[in-house]
């Protein structure tokens, strides 16, 4: 079992997959939206390492199936489960006592901007939000929020959340999986040993829209 030793690990995904395997996973996932603290932990690379972790994550929360296919396939499950319970407990929080949020003071778990951030892409997006912020880092913790803060239809939430927490987990972690057996079979390439490199380009590309939005957001406004 890994040991913290230094606030890096925090953004190591790897980190909680040896720390507290399959069970740490859910939590994470749960806690980004449902505790709206986690909007600084790996999200995205951790879903894509869980991919490639997938076999031993599953083996070692329940003895695995056997099959490689249905141990990722319980894993995303989970996952989106994860996900999805979590987002609902954000946009119940939001729906009572969401307005609350925008007295609060900034802490370490909590920054106001992000809240702003959340509600202009809520309201340029509509529905879709719900769906699209599954992809992008912050965002993602804070849109449940705003939409029970603005009373988005209950039924039409739950729909988006289930499509949303379905695609952004299966998509990730049978990237991962699949992506590492083929770099491994065609390319003799271990993905397990090119980690670091896999998760700059993973924060990179989730990071990139929201820096674009912060930046030309503003420009276009003016």
């Amino acid at each position: 079992m890994e040991h913290f030793e230094s606030w890096k690990d925090l953004l190591n995904p790897e980190f909680y997959i040896k720390m507290g395997g399959f069970w740490l996973i859910l939590f994470i996932i749960f806690a980004e939206t449902g505790l709206f603290i986690g909007f600084f932990l790996p999200g995205d690379s951790l879903l894509f390492v869980s991919g490639i972790y997938a076999k031993e994550l599953a083996e070692n929360a329940f003895g695995g199936t056997s099959s490689e296919f249905w141990d990722t396939f319980v894993v995303a499950s989970s996952v989106a489960l994860a996900a999805i319970v979590g987002n609902q407990v954000g946009y119940w929080f939001g729906k009572k006592t969401g307005h609350s949020l925008y007295n609060r003071e900034d802490s370490f778990f909590f920054k106001k901007k992000y809240l702003y951030q959340a509600h202009d892409f809520f309201e340029k997006n509509g529905s879709l939000a719900v769906i699209g912020a599954r992809f992008l880092p912050i965002v993602r913790t804070f849109v449940p929020i705003v939409a029970g803060i603005v009373k988005m239809n209950p039924r039409k939430f739950l729909i988006d959340n289930i499509l949303g927490g379905v695609l952004w987990s299966f998509s990730l972690i049978f990237a991962g999986h699949y992506l590492d057996a083929l770099f491994r079979e065609q390319f003799g390439i271990e993905l397990k040993e090119k980690l670091e490199v896999i998760i700059i380009i993973i924060v990179l590309i989730t990071t990139v829209p929201v820096i674009y939005k912060m930046i030309f957001g503003k420009t276009d406004k003016k």
